[in-house]
């Protein structure tokens, strides 16, 4: 009875393994239909966003069309709500969540990522004229970040900051916050470095914000995919590692920032 017992485990254990085999199919379905879905946010530069003609651009564009070509396949850019991007990738409207996401612990357990492909930071921006010049001095005042973003994970890791600040004010994207910034509608923005400094290069005043000192989180960026489609994960990451070897990747990076930033080199051996 044992020897059966035992036999039908691993049966069953066998099964299960092929059954979880066969259900990565996420590189066989793009290729299949021929497109592949990038879901991204529009309100996030130099990433991805709307510029002054309509289209959408940005680094993380830049290099989905490389990579899909190379793969060949049709690229498909879908703009989603941030709050919603999980629900949008696990409902199958898009392929993949490619628009500067943060690899989170949680994230990773949830979700099959690339490899890292892009250095972040989380960093404080307040207006140079509030005469604020570190976290020491943040009690009391508002605070904003981006819903849904790691931001709020970052902040959230940090109680002491939480505490302090009089209100944390949530918005749909780091843009809109930055500009309430701007405004005075907020005292500090935590924002990833990515974005903030890209904003912050692109203004007709640059000095008027200041960056803190404090680093609150060193990050890395990567793509994500359906958990268990580790086959199309792993398809864009050697497309990504081919285009570090022969240049195009630095190319692109050249394109949108001074400082390399990004990742790839370490698994290109």
């Amino acid at each position: 009875m044992k020897k059966f017992l035992a036999a039908l485990l691993a049966s069953v254990m066998t099964l299960c393994c092929a059954a979880a085999l066969a259900e990565d199919t996420g590189l066989a379905d793009v290729q299949a239909k021929g497109t592949f879905v990038m879901g991204f946010d529009e309100e996030y530069p130099p990433m991805g966003f709307v510029d002054e003609k309509g289209d959408y651009v940005g680094f993380d564009i830049d290099l989905a069309k490389e990579v899909t070509s190379r793969l060949g396949v049709e690229l498909v850019l879908q703009p989603i709500a941030w709050d919603s991007k999980e629900l949008e990738l696990s409902g199958k409207n898009i392929d993949c969540i490619w628009s500067g996401l943060t690899m989170t612990p949680e994230r990773i357990e949830q979700l099959t990522f690339s490899i890292p492909y892009l250095a972040n930071e989380q960093i404080l921006v307040v207006r140079t004229d509030s005469g604020i010049t570190s976290k020491d001095e943040l009690a009391g005042k508002v605070l904003g970040t981006q819903a849904g973003s790691s931001s709020v994970d970052v902040l959230n890791a940090n109680p002491d900051l939480k505490d302090s600040v009089a209100e944390v004010a949530l918005y749909d994207d780091f843009v809109a916050a930055l500009m309430d910034l701007k405004l005075g509608g907020i005292d500090v923005l935590l924002i990833d470095s990515v974005v903030g400094n890209y904003y912050i290069a692109q203004q007709d005043d640059p000095t008027q914000f200041t960056v803190l000192p404090e680093v609150l989180e060193a990050e890395e960026y990567g793509i994500a995919f359906r958990k268990g489609e580790q086959t199309l994960a792993d398809a864009v990451s050697q497309q990504l590692v081919d285009m570090f070897k022969d240049g195009t990747l630095d190319t692109i990076r050249a394109k949108w920032f001074a400082n390399d930033i990004t990742l790839v080199a370490q698994y290109a051996n």
